[in-house]
């Protein structure tokens, strides 16, 4: 983060605001990338307004050091989600380690935490033109529900949701230089 890569492809300022509250407090950070009630402090939007934060948790992506981060949210006893949160699943590896398949085994790792949170599927978004976030989800097992463009509060992009049948016993996910 240091660096100036940000978790939050929506806002990049966040890499920032995480590196200030690491500093602040690292144990206490550490702590709030756990939260399965959701019962942590709201989530800032790309327009600065705020929304619930649902139910889950993040963890990084390390080789030694840190290659970047995944993170699974949900709703209790339900696959879906609210308009405001566009995936299940969303994940982000520092340039510096891209194209090295830590995306691509981070969602098959993640995948195997999602049933037992009661999800029967999960919904993971990109942009058309993220060819990479493209390979990382097919490999393992999605499947292009639709595009349509999200909120005017996350930026009134094109986006495409891929949906991930969950259930269907061991996935085998070849590692990819494409993530």
């Amino acid at each position: 983060m240091e660096r100036g890569w940000s978790p939050d492809n929506l806002r990049a300022e966040a890499g920032q605001e995480e590196l200030a509250l690491i500093h602040a407090d690292p144990a206490a950070f550490v702590a709030s990338l756990v939260d399965v009630q959701g019962t942590g402090a709201p989530v800032r939007m790309p327009d600065c307004s705020f929304v619930p934060r649902l139910p889950g948790y993040r963890r990084w992506l390390w080789d030694g050091e840190f290659c970047g981060s995944i993170s699974l949210r949900w709703q209790h006893g339900s696959n879906r989600l609210p308009p405001y949160c566009l995936g299940h699943i969303g994940y982000a590896v520092v340039p510096w380690k891209q194209r090295q398949g830590y995306a691509t085994r981070a969602l098959a790792l993640l995948l195997r935490e999602a049933p037992p949170r009661g999800l029967a599927y999960v919904e993971i978004t990109t942009e058309p033109e993220n060819l990479a976030s493209q390979r990382v989800i097919r490999a393992n097992g999605g499947e292009l529900v639709e595009e349509f463009t999200s909120l005017p509060e996350l930026g009134g992009m094109v986006e495409m949701r891929f949906r991930i049948l969950l259930g269907h016993g061991p996935r085998r996910v070849a590692m990819s230089r494409d993530d």
